[in-house]
């Protein structure tokens, strides 16, 4: 038995030989173990785990946490009566930062900081978890205009002010600090250091590199290393510009060339347009009337549009130049950004002015039709108009034809061509009159089907004989009917029986009286077919 706890206490001081020897206060590395509800489990190397508590991560952290992930903690407490150990992710974090931030300031070297937000007289900055302050005076050579375009940016600053823990690894309560930084001092001292070798460097005709730090609506202000240049919106193509964004990027860096440098004030005029030459100096010979070109469609006015043919080279396809027929709003013919076909008509060198056309691609319409139709022929088109005497169809070609009112059918009575055709409707016709040199097209669609006057109306409708008919309409001549589903006919208004009255819709017998083939129209009797009844 004795022997038994000799062993276990052996196997005790042997393990507890091997674990790390730690204590409150000090900053150590861990692997985590696992995510609870009260906090993260982190191996530090004792007898039993530690734990963070939960609200010194973010939802984004918690989330991508891994298992055995290492992390630097801050040993807050070891209670080993109930085996806890209190971390903080946080405190060891900070504990770093001020020991960084007391160094820096020291030595005199920059730091870089996240700013995090704005409030009154300057922005908020984070480094290492510690919140600092940069007076809006101390934030650029100039003031700055706009707080909020510095919000999520890094900076380089210098320390301007510090009053860190006084006992970092010791308590932290009720702890008063103070940290106020300069970004104006770096840049100051930037300056100066970039100065002479900027301005030995700079010359007039030089291409340089810079990065773009502001953009408005006027130019591009581009940080050349110690010196700031502006881009002018007038030198940034040779084209038009909306937008000086159209082009630049903050942040990014782009070549430009030196237009004008002054030392004394230290002002550096840039160009980038001026890195290709004019494309206007030799439009003459690099384009010709008559010549087919492609370019993208830059603007869409009521008189036309807009069409880019290079950098720095647009042209205008006036409304008139847009079509061969009555052109519609330059909207139909293309989009903004859309790339299309044109035709050089003429070239103003001296006011930088170019014409275009879009129809002069294309044939003539009523050139096509005369060469391809002739009266007889079937054509399919849309209908486009529906008016009062007739339907306007367009074909393939792009030419209107009229189906005239009375060239809609053989056999019923068209008050209006609505009744029979819809806007957009697909239609097929027969030509009837083809007049290309008067632009003129006459279509009929009754002309498809042969006339059921010729033979098949006098043929099925015999006088004498009695049919079934509905009444159309009731007009002071009589009753319009429609006999069989084949063809419409009248009731005289004398031989209406006024004894069975109807009205529109009403299913009624009737005996032919008479039947005009020249006149297409067939005579019914109401009062006929009753008295054969009885």
């Amino acid at each position: 038995m004795q022997s038994e706890i000799s062993e276990k206490q052996e196997l005790e001081s042997l393990y507890e030989g091997s674990l790390s020897h730690i204590e409150r206060g000090e900053i150590v590395k861990g692997k985590i173990m696992g995510v609870r509800n009260d906090g993260v489990i982190v191996d530090v190397g004792y007898k039993f785990e530690g734990i963070i508590p939960l609200q010194e991560f973010s939802e984004e952290e918690l989330k991508n946490i891994k298992a055995t992930d290492e992390i630097e903690v801050f040993i807050e407490k070891i209670d080993d009566a109930q085996g806890i150990i209190s971390l903080s992710k946080e405190r060891a974090l900070k504990i770093k930062g001020w020991e960084i931030l007391i160094d820096a300031h020291e030595k005199g070297i920059p730091v870089e900081v996240t700013i995090t937000g704005k409030t009154k007289g300057g922005v908020l900055t984070s480094f290492y978890g510690i919140n600092g302050f940069i007076p809006a005076s101390l934030l650029e050579l100039r003031k700055p205009k706009n707080l909020d375009e510095y919000i999520g940016k890094t900076l380089k600053v210098k320390i301007e002010k510090i009053e860190p823990p006084k006992n970092l690894y010791g308590q932290w309560r009720n702890i008063k600090t103070s940290l106020i930084f300069s970004r104006k001092a770096y840049l100051e001292e930037e300056r100066e250091n970039l100065k002479k070798e900027v301005s030995e460097k700079i010359k007039e005709g030089l291409k340089i590199k810079g990065i773009v730090k502001n953009i408005t609506n006027y130019g591009v202000f581009v940080d050349l290393g110690g010196i700031d240049g502006f881009l002018h919106i007038s030198d940034i193509s040779w084209g038009k510009v909306k937008h000086p964004s159209q082009f630049f990027e903050i942040g990014k860096e782009y070549e430009f060339i030196v237009l004008k440098f002054d030392s004394d004030s230290e002002r550096v005029t840039l160009g980038y347009k001026q890195k290709k030459p004019d494309p206007w100096e030799n439009i003459d010979k690099k384009y010709t009337p008559g010549m087919k070109v492609r370019g993208k469609v830059t603007r869409i006015e009521d008189f036309g549009l807009f069409v880019e043919l290079e950098e720095g080279v647009e042209g205008l396809i006036h409304i008139s130049e847009l079509d061969w027929t009555t052109p519609k709003h330059p909207t139909y013919y293309a989009e903004v950004d859309e790339w299309i076909n044109a035709k050089v008509l003429d070239i103003d060198k001296e006011k930088r002015k170019l014409s275009l056309s879009l129809k002069q691609l294309k044939p003539k319409p009523w050139e096509l039709v005369a060469k391809k139709y002739k009266v007889g022929d079937r054509i399919t088109g849309r209908v486009k108009t529906i008016t009062d005497f007739g339907v306007f169809v367009r074909l393939s070609e792009g030419v209107d034809g009229l189906i005239h009112i009375s060239d809609i059918s053989w056999t019923k009575h068209v008050e209006h061509p609505s009744e029979f055709f819809k806007k957009g409707q697909k239609v097929e016709a027969v030509i009837l009159n083809l007049e290309p040199e008067k632009e003129k097209l006459s279509l009929g669609v009754k002309q498809l089907t042969e006339d059921p006057w010729l033979r098949e109306i006098p043929e099925k409708f015999k006088v004498g004989e009695v049919y079934n008919a509905k009444v159309i309409k009731k007009t002071e001549h009589g009753l319009f009917v429609d006999i069989e589903g084949i063809v419409e006919g009248l009731v005289y208004n004398s031989e209406v029986d006024k004894n069975k009255p109807v009205k529109e819709g009403d299913e009624i017998k009737v005996v032919v009286v008479k039947v005009d083939r020249d006149k297409r129209k067939i005579g019914l009797s109401m009062k006929k077919a009753n008295e054969d009844e009885k």
